[in-house]
């Protein structure tokens, strides 16, 4: 029992590293990759939402210095 010693420091990291990228390897075969149309329908929707709130936020801005340029 006395006879057997521990892996090395850099044995050990690499043996870490080793396992580390295939279990990366495992999971990526686990990931659902959405289709294309299923991109594009994401970026439209997302873009449309960024518009919305763009505008949504330039009106409460003029509307804010419409105020305060009457206090002014």
């Amino acid at each position: 029992m006395a006879d057997q010693k521990k892996p090395g420091f850099f044995k050990r990291i690499a043996s870490s590293i080793t396992r580390f990228f295939k279990d990366l390897k495992g999971e990526m075969k686990k990931v659902v990759w959405p289709s294309k149309k299923a991109v594009i329908n994401n970026t439209g929707v997302v873009m449309l939402v960024l518009a919305v709130s763009a505008v949504g936020i330039g009106v409460i801005d003029f509307i804010f210095n419409a105020i305060v340029s009457l206090f002014h």
